[in-house]
């Protein structure tokens, strides 16, 4: 098991690794404790915020990450939260994965708040990270709801998430157990990395007929040592 140092070193190796982060690595500060990583500083794009976080998310051994990031924009960084809105809908309207008429955006201080409905969580992520990616946004607060229209029995549900997970190069099948109710999926486990952890989650909501999922998967560096 990696001790404090040796996260927080790998971490930061990391964060300089990314080229979209090379330029402001030295601005992002991070601090490691019992495997809980805290991310801090300042960025001038929401983009490098989530990047960094991603960064850390990377490395082996986290368990847990805390991003108290800043994004501070200057000059031209800045827009209007009008221009936010518009640009938001104009990317939607120009995605064919998403029927803009069912997200509602709007803006304050630069922080975009999203409401609506989509039928698949692949959907939901598309918006948020479209929204990402747009100059002047300080934040993002993703409030979409998944809602199905397809009627699949639980069994059947659980049975599709199994034989993801048995298909996965990198989820252990064995260590995460599958509970689901109507549409809803819990995940309950033990497994080596945060990666893991995400790609047990994303493989469950890539099931038809899946409206939530309740992930509480614990990431276990001492894993890596079996």
């Amino acid at each position: 098991m990696k001790t404090d140092e040796e996260l927080q070193h790998d971490v930061m190796e990391e964060i300089k690794w990314d080229p979209r982060l090379k330029s402001i690595a030295t601005q992002v500060g991070v601090t490691a404790k019992d495997g809980v990583i805290t991310l801090s500083g300042e960025v001038d794009t929401y983009r490098k915020k989530i990047a960094a976080e991603h960064a850390a998310q990377r490395v082996a051994g986290v368990k847990v990450i805390a991003v108290n990031i800043q994004v501070n924009l200057e000059g031209n960084a800045a827009k209007t939260d009008i221009d936010i809105a518009r640009a938001v809908g104009e990317a939607l309207k120009w995605n064919s994965s998403i029927n803009e008429d069912t997200i509602e955006v709007k803006v304050e201080s630069g922080w975009v708040f999203l409401d609506g409905t989509v039928e698949w969580e692949f959907q939901r992520k598309i918006v948020e990270g479209t929204v990402h990616e747009l100059a002047g946004v300080r934040g993002v607060t993703n409030r979409i709801v998944v809602t199905s229209k397809l009627s699949i029995s639980p069994t059947e549900i659980k049975e599709k998430i199994a034989s993801a997970f048995h298909r996965s190069a990198t989820i252990d099948s064995s260590a995460v157990r599958v509970e689901v109710s109507g549409g809803k999926v819990k995940l309950i486990g033990k497994v080596r990395t945060w990666l893991e952890r995400q790609e047990a989650e994303n493989a469950a909501w890539s099931s038809a007929g899946v409206v939530e999922v309740d992930n509480k998967i614990e990431v276990d560096a001492a894993l890596e040592l079996v």
